[in-house]
């Protein structure tokens, strides 16, 4: 689990470098707060999160990270990223619905992510799945956004 604990700090440290399109404000401009919650179900289907530092294989995490607008002005075209850690699995559930997925970090694509094989489109696999990225077109004055995505602990 000490991989793990590894990987959640460079998760942090990738998701602080999140970049901001178009926009001239200062660079504390947008706090960022990431958690990492096991999701739990239970019998009637009910889902609840509880903090977790260490999970073993098969666990499903959320990760949810809030971005804050700490400014008296809105901020427009913000494009936020979360990396899905090399020993995760992404399940496929996200929120905002809105967010485009990438196998490569660089080019980003509505999800289902598709390719073709012996010229058939077909969907990629989740676990090829390697980054997120929601654009958010207007966080105003002292609001927040929550991102979200889950994964499995493989």
């Amino acid at each position: 689990m000490k991989r793990f604990k590894i990987l959640r700090n460079v998760l942090l440290a990738t998701i602080a470098s999140s970049s901001l399109l178009n926009i001239a404000h200062a660079d504390d401009a947008l706090k960022m707060e990431l958690t990492a919650n096991k999701v739990i179900k239970n019998a009637e289907g009910e889902v609840s999160y509880l903090p977790v530092r260490t999970a073993p294989k098969g666990t499903v995490i959320q990760y949810k990270a809030t971005y804050t607008n700490t400014i008296n002005q809105s901020i427009n075209d913000l494009a936020v990223t979360l990396p899905i850690p090399a020993n995760m699995t992404f399940t496929g559930e996200v929120s905002p619905a809105s967010a485009q997925a990438s196998i490569d970090g660089k080019n980003y694509a509505d999800m289902p992510l598709m390719r073709k094989v012996d010229g058939k489109l077909v969907k990629i696999p989740l676990s090829e799945y390697r980054t997120l990225r929601w654009n958010i077109k207007l966080l105003p004055a002292k609001k927040s956004a929550n991102v979200s995505l889950n994964a499995i602990v493989e």
